[in-house]
């Protein structure tokens, strides 16, 4: 039976301001779900803190809605104690690229096997506008109001050199491809970012949709090479006049949860915990 996008949107409304990114996010997500039919009660939503982290509730899902910057000790979590559901982190530039930042490193060189959706806004929406990790140089916010003095984080780069399996950029003003590249890493097994130019509209006056529109363009359109790792370092560089999304790079190579002995034998959650009834009933004793 095919899974429909109202079965697997819930009946909370989003809350994020008219015209945000965030809901051509929600959207492709919803799509690219019901194009990869996995039923609900095998997927897990997880986020962390700000707008974008408030997808899970959006989704009938289990989800998991964290702190700040740790949506993946969560989501990783997850997948070590049940490799048989579908992981789905959500986040935003913030979020998972500042305080974050060290937790998605290690996600990527484990790789494992979950896809990790970040609206990257260029700029904290929930604080109400100052200078994130991804804001450009020069870039006048509240909490910079003489111009950004720091280089910002180049998300792209940095899982090509950290290791992630499936590295993708979309724009929300292109929900087609954007969920395309969802489904892509929904089926991929491996780490799977898809970062995402998801424009806040009340508090980035810079990165506008006609900022992107005017200068995206699709790596499909010309025949870059997905395979190829060096290709892949000279599109993430690419910015300006000319910004590129799409798939970026993509390599098949063991999980995590593949090669780690304790997953042997299957899903912790269905293994034996080899206590006897008295054992477990003693040991829940300690922590009454």
């Amino acid at each position: 039976m095919a899974v429909e996008v109202h079965v697997i949107k819930s009946d909370t409304k989003p809350t994020w301001c008219p015209g945000c990114g965030d809901f051509g996010i929600l959207n492709a997500t919803l799509k690219a779900v019901q194009a990869t039919q996995l039923d609900p009660k095998d997927l897990v939503v997880v986020s962390g803190i700000g707008c974008s982290s408030n997808l899970p509730h959006f989704l009938r899902s289990y989800g998991f809605h964290g702190i700040h910057g740790r949506v993946m000790p969560v989501a990783t979590g997850i997948r070590l104690a049940n490799p048989d559901l579908t992981v789905i982190a959500t986040g935003g530039d913030g979020d998972g690229y500042g305080i974050g930042l060290g937790h998605f490193i290690h996600a990527m060189r484990r790789n494992f096997d979950l896809t990790y959706i970040v609206m990257n806004n260029e700029i904290y929406g929930l604080t109400t506008g100052q200078a994130s990790p991804t804001s450009e140089k020069g870039m006048v916010t509240k909490s910079t109001p003489w111009g950004s003095i720091e280089w910002p984080v180049n998300p792209i780069a940095l899982a090509l050199s950290a290791g992630a399996s499936y590295i993708s950029r979309g724009f929300s003003g292109d929900p087609k491809q954007m969920a395309t590249l969802i489904e892509g890493g929904l089926r991929h097994k491996g780490f799977a970012l898809v970062d995402v130019f998801s424009p806040c509209v009340t508090y980035n006056k810079v990165n506008t949709y006609p900022f992107f529109r005017e200068r995206v363009y699709k790596l499909e359109d010309e025949d870059h090479d997905t395979s190829d790792l060096l290709a892949a370092y000279e599109k993430a560089h690419e910015w300006g006049e000319r910004i590129p999304i799409g798939l970026f790079y993509r390599v098949d190579k063991a999980t995590y949860e593949e090669e780690e002995p304790a997953l042997s034998r299957g899903p912790l959650v269905k293994q034996p915990l080899g206590l006897s009834q008295e054992q477990a009933e003693a040991l829940i004793q300690e922590f009454r």
